[in-house]
């Protein structure tokens, strides 16, 4: 079957490649799923595994099959499989247990190992390709009526994990009903975030470089979040009149950014961060200010990055509550569709398309209905 792939630690090494189909006799214990690859999205990561910034290939193989945003339709199940069946739409998590407490516990998203495992990113195959399979904890059903949707899911378990834990966080307060929330950033991360926001009840702004007339603020607009260019207005003047904020969710990839939230976050809020920065940026901060902010104000920063299934779980309830509320909204986010393996390339350049670009995703194999 054909696989996209990249060589780690070889710029722009990204090609099509014949590999092995994998069987459901790959899992041991009559455990695996089979999954036929429907479509699979694609960011910044994969752009930047192909640039050889990061990415590991699994052990004793050269390359490495990118690709961590799937959805699929299980076509066969080994015989201790009891909760999926052939047919079923599926996505799959994208981390892997490690050796931690943590992973033990089936939080291997939050584990303390220094090495760890994530599916098309580090040191295991993704799912750019026909077929994959896995054990059924990592596999989550998508019910039929979001099934156009599917492939936004990972995005989103990313956003649900953060909001989810900063609620938990804020238990400890007994009574916390946020009821202002901020965005930074208006990208496809951006959107969702924005999006679930809503959907708690929040009053939302979403704050982005692009000036209008742009498509994303537009949306924005379709869900009742006011959009604020950056460029004409500061953030921290934005906040003076729309703030102060109770939860502010940063998916920017602009790490100086953060320290203007700390200063504009409400007393007894959450700033949770979501973007992976790298380089050497340095900045200076009012420190003395920030640092008196949080601690008088009992504020809080907490980050996100990758999901265990719980997280996939939320987001399918999310999505369901937005299709019926928002009808159609999130479908307007796949923007921008690529049919194909073969046109890897093709997918690799509409990642920087430019500022109407949302969601860029691959259209791997026809959504065919099964016959039994």
């Amino acid at each position: 079957m054909k696989a996209v792939c990249v060589l780690p630690g070889k710029p722009d090494s990204v090609h099509l490649r014949e590999v092995s189909k994998p069987s459901v006799s790959d899992i041991p214990g009559g455990r695996g799923v089979l999954v036929k690859v429907l479509r699979v999205g694609v960011d910044g990561t994969d752009k930047e595994i192909n640039a050889a910034e990061y990415g590991v290939a699994p052990p004793g193989c050269e390359y490495l099959i990118i690709g961590h945003e799937s959805f699929g339709v299980v076509e066969a199940t080994g015989s201790n499989v009891t909760d999926l069946q052939r047919g079923d739409y599926v996505v799959a998590t994208v981390r892997r247990p490690g050796t931690s407490l943590y992973d033990k516990i089936g939080t291997y998203d939050m584990t303390t190992d220094d090495v760890y495992f994530e599916r098309g990113i580090n040191l295991r195959h993704g799912f750019l390709t026909e077929y994959y399979v896995d054990e059924p904890e990592y596999i989550v059903r998508v019910p039929k009526g979001l099934s156009n949707i599917g492939v936004l899911s990972e995005p989103a378990s990313v956003i649900e994990k953060g909001i989810a834990q900063a609620y938990e966080i804020q238990r400890r307060l007994r009574v916390w009903h946020p009821g202002r929330g901020a965005v930074l950033g208006s990208g496809t991360i951006g959107l969702l975030a924005s999006l679930a926001l809503r959907l708690r009840g929040l009053e939302v702004c979403t704050f982005g470089r692009t000036p209008p007339p742009y498509r994303n603020a537009d949306l924005l607009q379709e869900i009742g979040v006011c959009y604020h260019n950056t460029q004409s207005t500061s953030l921290t003047a934005s906040a003076q009149e729309h703030g102060p904020f109770d939860i502010i969710f940063e998916a920017t990839g602009y790490s100086p950014i953060v320290f203007e939230a700390m200063n504009i976050l409400g007393k007894n809020g959450v700033l949770i961060l979501s973007s992976v920065t790298g380089g050497g940026r340095s900045i200076a901060v009012p420190a003395d200010m920030i640092n008196l902010g949080f601690v008088l104000g009992n504020k809080v920063v907490v980050g996100t990055v990758n999901a265990n299934r719980e997280y996939f779980e939320i987001g399918m309830r999310d999505f369901s509550l937005a299709q019926m509320r928002y009808p159609g909204w999130l479908s307007k986010l796949l923007t921008h569709p690529v049919k194909g393996l073969e046109n890897f390339r093709q997918m690799m350049e509409t990642l920087t398309a430019g500022e109407n670009t949302i969601k860029v995703f691959l259209e791997v194999a026809p959504d065919e209905p099964y016959q039994d």
